[in-house]
């Protein structure tokens, strides 16, 4: 049985087997019982996942022709997929689970935000990117694409950058290098006011990126506060922890 590419997806099947035992390789030096495969695609990752043994495993797929394939070419897949958007997919486990996957690149922010939704169920998240939007969530301050992303995956992960992945290493090949990322929740989150509140000023902050931060966040201080010296600063110079930090001090 054969599939078809759709590029409306953002399709870009991982095809090189060396890749997909490295990510599993990354993925066993984890503690884990139950495992979430994020568009499997042609199932070349899937195939190394299904033979971890002593674990429960779901794979989420929008395709339904993939889904079909993979059904027909992975008999143990049966009733382990869940066919739809990993955006509106409901939690897939009770409890702890690690999210593995090749992220269709034009949804990946959007998964990376559904993880953070997810956080309190799930500690590890391994997950190939488009390498620019990898390197944007493991950057530091003080560099141009740290941002929204990077404050608010490193307030409750550790991030770790694994390995580059050639565009060659693709069927078809995407038009840029792809980058292999590992998240593992903190033991102990940054302290913030309100997960609400610190996501507010995050967004608000650097939605004005250019600017002091006095500007953007005239709405959430009083005066006296925005007189401070850090609200001379532009967003990309505070680290996570000053940014959790401000929370405290919101009106």
């Amino acid at each position: 049985m054969q599939y078809t590419l759709k590029k409306s997806l953002g399709q870009h099947f991982l095809t090189d087997q060396s890749v997909c035992k490295k990510i599993t390789e990354a993925l066993s030096a984890t503690q884990f019982t139950q495992l979430v495969e994020v568009g499997p695609g042609g199932g070349a990752l899937t195939s190394y996942l299904l033979q971890i043994p002593g674990i429960r495993f779901k794979a989420i797929e929008l395709d339904a022709e993939k889904v079909g394939y993979l059904l027909a070419t992975f008999p143990a897949l049966h009733q382990k997929i869940i066919e739809g958007n990993i955006l509106d997919a409901g939690v897939p486990f009770e409890g702890d689970f690690t999210v593995i996957g090749n992220f269709p690149y034009n949804i990946s922010t959007q998964i990376v935000f559904k993880i953070l939704d997810w956080r309190l169920q799930v500690p590890v998240m391994i997950g190939m990117f488009q390498k620019e939007v990898a390197e944007r969530i493991v950057s530091k301050p003080n560099t141009k694409v740290y941002g929204i992303l990077s404050v608010l995956v490193q307030a409750y992960y550790d991030v770790a950058y694994l390995f580059d992945v050639p565009a060659a290493a693709f069927n078809p090949p995407p038009k840029v290098v792809s980058g292999v990322i590992q998240l593992t929740r903190k033991k102990e989150p940054i302290a913030v006011k309100s997960d609400k509140l610190f996501f507010m000023l995050v967004k608000a902050a650097f939605n004005q990126r250019r600017k002091m931060l006095r500007n953007p966040l005239k709405p959430y201080f009083d005066e006296a506060i925005l007189q401070e010296e850090i609200f001379t600063k532009r967003p990309e110079q505070l680290s996570v922890e000053e940014f959790a930090a401000l929370t405290f001090r919101m009106k």
